[in-house]
């Protein structure tokens, strides 16, 4: 996520962006040729391109640490099914806890949760436990590895980061595939349509509307500071995206509904899943879509007995 995108604010026309600068420690970079280039592999003395790939950003939550500022979580095993004390802290570059933050639309910081398959997703909000440690109540329903990222801005950064780390619940994993696009997605008896699409390197409008029993809903509730909260997470490396709507409750031009919109850019093309958090009749609702951008496609869902991770037209 651009370190740019502030989760403390709104503007209009907000537009949030993929990317960070580069930080300093673990880095995970996006998949296949994107990351050679990214990470200057090239052959031959074209030293134009692998200038450009070193400066290229690199999407944000694929980062445990970034400018010596590191997620680490007391535990990356936690058993499926089974409540658990999740604690972690942030460590600065001195390697201590960070223990003063800025807060970021309404809290100090944010916890997204996503299995490597795009489903399981939880927008959680740990409490602090003393001594820069936080702790949330956690379960991870189903065995795999999941994703956590979180958005911080530790009181001596000038800019938000978001840094990610994976944890596994061990057990036989049987990843879903990834569900095919679709405009309206339902859930608890509301349905949530989605007009936009998203286009590579540009700003995107996304309009998402929710309405209940054929009616639309005019009294969407402030949730942490907005009407919505969006989250995309790119297909196959989990590069994350954090974005808030185009204006926000209370200043005499943004509506309670039934339409959300959000202004997001893209970095590639590709598949996306899009998770909308919106608070109506005092209760927190996730509705969930995949899009594409560009040329992107939905993978097909793998063959029974193929192996996770290997494409089968890859000649080895």
């Amino acid at each position: 996520m651009n370190t740019a995108t502030k989760l403390g604010g709104f503007a209009l026309g907000l537009a949030a962006v993929f990317g960070s600068a580069v930080g300093v420690g673990n880095i995970a970079g996006p998949t296949g040729a994107t990351a050679q280039a990214e990470q200057g592999h090239g052959h031959g003395g074209d030293t134009g391109k692998q200038e450009a790939a070193k400066e290229a950003p690199i999407p944000g939550g694929l980062q445990v640490s970034q400018d010596g500022y590191t997620l680490s979580p007391e535990t990356t095993v936690v058993k499926k099914g089974k409540k658990t004390d999740f604690r972690f802290t942030v460590n600065g570059p001195d390697g201590k806890p960070v223990t003063r933050y800025q807060p970021l639309h309404g809290k100090k910081l944010h916890l997204i949760v996503a299995r490597r398959d795009l489903s399981g997703f939880q927008h959680l909000h740990p409490t602090e436990a003393g001594g820069g440690v936080w702790t949330v109540p956690l379960t991870l329903p189903e065995a795999g590895a999941y994703r956590f990222y979180t958005d911080v801005q530790p009181n001596d950064t000038k800019e938000q980061l978001t840094l990610g780390t994976d944890v596994t619940a061990p057990g036989d994993y049987d990843p879903e595939p990834l569900p095919k696009p679709v405009q309206v997605a339902k859930v608890d008896g509301y349905e949530v349509r989605l007009d936009g699409a998203l286009v590579p390197g540009k700003s995107s409008k996304l309009t998402l509307s929710v309405s209940k029993d054929g009616k639309p809903v005019t009294d969407l509730e402030p949730y942490l500071e907005a009407y919505g909260h969006l989250v995309a997470l790119r297909d196959r490396d989990m590069a994350y995206l954090h974005v808030h709507p185009d204006g926000e409750p209370g200043d005499g031009k943004t509506k309670p509904g039934p339409g959300v919109t959000f202004f997001a850019e893209v970095p590639s093309s590709g598949a996306y899943r899009l998770y909308l958090d919106f608070q109506h009749e005092g209760k927190v609702r996730t509705a969930e879509f995949t899009a594409t951008a560009g040329t992107g496609t939905v993978p097909a869902p793998a063959e029974p007995g193929a192996e996770p991770g290997h494409d089968d037209d890859h000649d080895h």
